[in-house]
């Protein structure tokens, strides 16, 4: 354990958010755009590769990939992020300026993954 602990905090987020995807997969459904198929498989595989890159910031021959991984999905999942700007039903009742304050969001997340890179 020689990592920071934040990278350890992150590789907990990420596990948890992608077992989340198990545990409420109706939650994740709704918010993917009407456009892509098969919505109940698009929520397993992404909470398992969640899970994968989780698992794989704590291990030291795959943490640059892992991180690398985790900001390519996070780039990905701005589709998701202004779909339920744009749909009432996909926003689930969240105010608007929550859901606007989630797209830099999305970008802190990748700068902190980046920050571990080295």
């Amino acid at each position: 354990m020689n990592e920071p602990l934040g990278l350890y905090i992150m590789a907990g987020l990420y596990i948890l958010a992608g077992i989340m995807h198990f545990v409420k997969p109706e939650m994740y459904m709704r918010i993917i755009p009407k456009y892509l198929p098969d919505h109940k498989a698009l929520v397993l595989w992404s909470g398992v590769v969640e899970i994968l890159l989780g698992i794989g910031l704590c291990i030291p021959e795959l943490k640059a990939i892992a991180i690398f991984g985790i900001i390519a999905m996070l780039l990905v999942f701005l589709v998701v992020h202004f779909y339920m700007l744009s749909s009432k039903k996909a926003s689930a009742g969240i105010p608007k300026w929550i859901l606007v304050l989630r797209i830099p969001l999305q970008f802190v997340l990748m700068y902190w993954a980046w920050v571990y890179l080295n």
